[in-house]
């Protein structure tokens, strides 16, 4: 299966009628919407994703495909573990349109002082039972052949980590959804929910009124603001990452694979997807001042990899003149901004070929096929928010994915749909409480790959 990524000029594939009643309504058709659809079908329950673009349209399609357990958060790892083996099931009940295989994920660390890197995440890993382990030095200089000048001096290696097409992957869950009676309407954005006493009674979407007692809130880098009209607060921000293809080029490579300065992926079209590291760009809006002493740690753990820049693109969510309110009745920004579709950024992409040649000099000059950019939804110390919502009775809220939702996708969506069902989680999901930035707690910063 091959098909293009998904932009506003993608034919519409999904258009279920409007129905007037459901008991979810999950706004957002991205890879946590899709999937938890797809599990509260299977719960027996009536849902309809709304999707203001398309399915995957935004980060769902943008992000580089991995499926790893490898550098996981601790509350994460074992819904990823979880997740890869959802990831593996559903590609065979698509007949392997996802694109899913199992390729190994590697981080490199090049050679400073010590010659060594510190690789906290392997008693993790041991004590979950995964295969991690620490390459030798002979495994590391013919982990790509004759293609590198095996510059690194130290590896981490996961050998049952995965990868997907994320452009396939999502679009073929939400047919598979579809067909198990789920309701899926692309370019109907949800512009409000309609509630009374303090209690969810329906969603208002651009199409008209469906009602509903519960509403899953999966919307990615549009979450914060379509809450925030309701009165609920995160301090979610949307920061831009670039990501490029390469042209189809030998295979020297066919895991993913990270180190300080660049990652790379093997597509199933021949090419790679390759990105820089530590090139996030950051907008200055009104989210962004009012909750920048949240983000303290996050940036001074990583102040050298986020790029400041003065005003959002008109339109986005935290742009100066984004409207944070307005009628149901009335166009939302959701509709005006039906597909985010950031510029990649030029100096990002000459960093991937200066990064590329220095590491595969024998490979000649990186010729680059296509490029583009995602807003990934971040959240202060990098782990999402995955809960009921405390003052508003009926309201999920699943986002926040922080730039890591393509693989544990199926984990938290599964999640979302025992929540919806009043069934136990199956997980601690402590780490993921919607009240976690506001009762006081010290702010525990997750891994920032």
């Amino acid at each position: 299966m091959s098909v293009e990524r998904p932009t506003i000029n993608t034919p519409i594939a999904f258009q279920d009628p409007l129905p007037d009643r459901v008991d979810v309504v999950i706004i957002g058709g991205g890879v946590v919407g899709i999937f938890s659809a797809l599990y509260m079908a299977r719960r027996g329950m009536n849902v309809l994703v709304c999707e203001k673009g398309r399915v995957a349209g935004e980060q769902s399609s943008r992000n580089w495909g991995w499926i790893r357990q490898q550098g996981r958060d601790h509350a994460e790892l074992p819904i990823m573990t979880r997740a890869l083996n959802l990831w593996h099931e559903v590609n065979r009940e698509t007949n392997g349109a996802c694109g899913i295989r199992t390729c190994g994920t590697t981080y490199l660390a090049e050679t400073d002082g010590s010659g060594k890197k510190d690789w906290g995440f392997l008693e993790l890993a041991e004590d979950a039972g995964l295969d991690t382990r620490l390459l030798s030095k002979a495994e590391i200089a013919a982990l790509y052949g004759d293609a590198s000048d095996a510059r690194w001096s130290s590896a981490m290696h996961t050998a049952s980590d995965a990868c997907g097409e994320p452009w396939q992957a999502v679009p073929a869950v939400a047919h598979l959804a579809q067909r198990e009676g789920v309701l899926i309407r692309e370019a109907c954005a949800a512009r409000a929910l309609d509630i009374e006493a303090g209690s969810i009674k329906g969603v208002v979407t651009q199409d008209g009124t469906v009602g509903c007692d519960q509403v899953v809130l999966a919307a990615g880098a549009w979450s914060s603001l379509f809450a925030r009209k309701h009165g609920v607060q995160i301090p979610q921000l949307a920061v831009r990452s670039t990501v490029a293809r390469t042209a189809e080029m030998p295979e020297f490579l066919s895991g993913c694979t990270s180190d300080e300065e660049i990652a790379l992926r093997r597509r199933q079209d021949g090419a790679y997807s390759v990105a820089a590291n530590g090139t996030l760009s950051v907008y200055a809006g009104p989210d962004a001042f009012r909750h920048f002493r949240k983000y303290i740690p996050h940036l001074s753990a990583a102040w050298n990899e986020v790029r400041p820049h003065p005003a959002a693109p008109i339109g986005y969510p935290d742009a100066w003149y984004t409207p944070r309110d307005w009628a149901a009745d009335e166009v939302s920004p959701f509709e005006r901004q039906p597909v985010l579709e950031p510029k990649p950024k030029e100096s990002e992409l000459a960093k991937i070929k200066r990064r590329f040649a220095a590491r595969f000099p024998k490979l000649g000059p990186l010729k680059l096929s296509s490029a583009w950019a995602g807003m990934i939804d971040a959240m202060p110390d990098v782990v999402p928010i995955v809960d009921r919502v405390p003052t508003l009775d009926g309201l999920i809220m699943a986002t926040g994915m922080s730039g890591h939702g393509f693989g544990i996708g199926p984990g938290f969506g599964e999640i979302v749909a025992r929540m919806a069902s009043g069934e136990d989680p199956g997980f601690d999901m402590t780490r993921f409480r919607f009240g976690r930035f506001t009762d006081g707690s010290k702010l525990e910063l997750g891994p920032l790959l």
